[in-house]
């Protein structure tokens, strides 16, 4: 039996884009997984990778900038999502609409949590682009996506770097990803923390007039609400979708943590990217390459262990009966 290896691409918003570094890296040392498993901008990743696609992310990921971050983000003040993610879904659209997952050439699996019951979903058939929708869909801010009868949304929830979906589909050498790992940090108790005053805020910051409403007809000051929404305030108060990213980021490391020491890969890559917040997606040239640089720190070691877990060459009878006579 030969080594079948698995790349396991976890969540992590826009520090995801260390993926397409860490995928660059193991091209470049000579790996190319055959199971590819994904959570939210792991499937995203992964199954632009397994679709021959990873050149177009990869351009598109480069190209973006704050103010085209902004443009992407369809508000939506009514339904169940602060993002409809519809332009979004366009630019998927524009190279995956027909792509179906059972009919790539490698095994994917995106995997979602279902509303509701909250189990883990693993979406291996249907549309890709549906399949990825699912899997990135953070509460709160992306609507959920409905399939087959189920309403599911961010995978994160349940199974942020997914191992197990790996072990699951047969591959006996795991490479693990985790982009989140840094950003969470490790925790501790604080017994007492000191009240934050006000001092170092200037008295402009102090009486800055809000907004009249979110329905503002001023385009100006809806887009300031909007980038105070999502990037935070100048007094580094966090808005509101920050703090949604960073509970479900805290929860998303708490449960990775647990489910890697229960089900551990065979190696596992964390690239160094302390100074990227998960709304990052600008810099995605420096995550890149992060993924890049992770990958190359342990790469000596990972070839070794593959290759130890390939079996030896069977020798046939001719080739016997040559040694014998020698």
């Amino acid at each position: 039996m030969s080594c079948r290896i698995g790349l396991a691409l976890g969540g992590g918003s826009a520090r995801g884009w260390a993926h397409i570094g860490v995928i660059r890296a193991l091209h470049e040392a000579g790996i190319k997984p055959d199971i590819i498993a994904g959570t939210s901008i792991g499937a995203v990743v992964g199954g632009c990778y397994v679709a021959d696609q990873l050149d177009a992310l990869e351009g598109f990921a480069r190209d973006l900038t704050r103010r085209k971050v902004l443009s992407f983000l369809d508000f939506n003040f009514s339904g169940s999502g602060l993002i409809n993610g519809n332009r979004l879904v366009d630019v998927l659209n524009e190279r995956l609409e027909e792509v179906a997952i059972e009919g790539m050439a490698r095994r994917f699996v995106a995997v979602a949590t279902e509303i509701g019951t909250g189990n883990e979903i693993w979406l291996a058939r249907g549309p890709l682009v549906d399949a990825m929708r699912a899997s990135y869909a953070l509460p709160g801010i992306f609507k959920p996506v409905q399939i087959e009868g189920r309403w599911l949304f961010d995978g994160a929830l349940v199974n942020p770097v997914p191992v197990s979906v790996c072990r699951a589909l047969g591959a006996n050498y795991v490479i693990a990803v985790n982009v989140g790992a840094e950003y969470a940090g490790r925790g501790t108790v604080v017994p007492h923390v000191e009240p934050m005053g006000l001092e170092d805020l200037s008295p402009a910051e102090e009486t800055a007039p809000e907004p009249e409403g979110l329905f503002a007809r001023n385009s100006r000051a809806v887009k300031k609400l909007v980038q105070r929404q999502i990037f935070g305030r100048k007094d580094n108060s966090p808005g509101i979708s920050r703090v949604m990213m960073d509970a479900l980021n805290i929860v998303q490391d708490r449960i990775s943590r647990s489910r890697l020491a229960g089900d551990p890969p065979d190696a596992i890559v964390v690239p160094r990217m302390p100074t990227f917040g998960l709304f990052d997606f600008h810099q995605a040239e420096a995550m890149i390459e992060a993924g890049r640089v992770a990958v190359q720190r342990d790469i000596e070691s990972i070839k070794h262990e593959i290759e130890a877990r390939r079996p030896a060459p069977r020798v046939t009878r001719p080739a016997l009966a040559v040694a014998r006579a020698v």
